[in-house]
């Protein structure tokens, strides 16, 4: 008896997908997304903010995220005014709920930081804010 199985698709960093949404001063890769052929619940890829770097102020609607910081160290600020502010560093994991207005920095002159991405739903979700949101 032969039975279907559906297929592990491995996704080479040659094959990431620049074309997802995007915030001023970072740059976001899609590894497992609809558009390389893949059909999940959620979105994976890759986030790299710049030495030096900040992204704009945004949030990512109904999506929940789960970061892992593979290397460098940011600074992430949250809040209706940008109120809150933590760090983090390489093996740490971040969690940022759904419509919180949030910001990375990268306070290194030299290294960039990079995160792997998890996102709660297939398609990505990025609301830029107006720079202005937090005085």
């Amino acid at each position: 008896m032969v039975t279907e199985c559906p297929a592990i698709r491995i996704v080479s960093p040659t094959a990431f997908d620049p074309g997802t949404a995007q915030t001023p001063g970072s740059v976001r890769l899609a590894a497992v997304a609809p558009q390389l052929g893949i059909q999940s619940a959620l979105w994976g890829g890759l986030f790299e903010v710049m030495p030096g770097a900040r992204t704009g102020i945004h949030h990512h609607g109904e999506q929940q995220t789960i970061a892992y910081v593979l290397s460098g160290i940011c600074k992430v600020r949250w809040g209706a005014r940008g109120e809150y502010a933590a760090s983090a560093k390489a093996g740490d994991f971040i969690h940022v709920p759904a419509f919180l207005p949030h910001m990375e920095i990268n306070p290194s002159d030299s290294e960039p930081f990079h995160w792997v991405v998890v996102r709660s739903t297939p398609t990505p979700i990025v609301v830029n804010l107006p720079d202005d949101t937090w005085p």
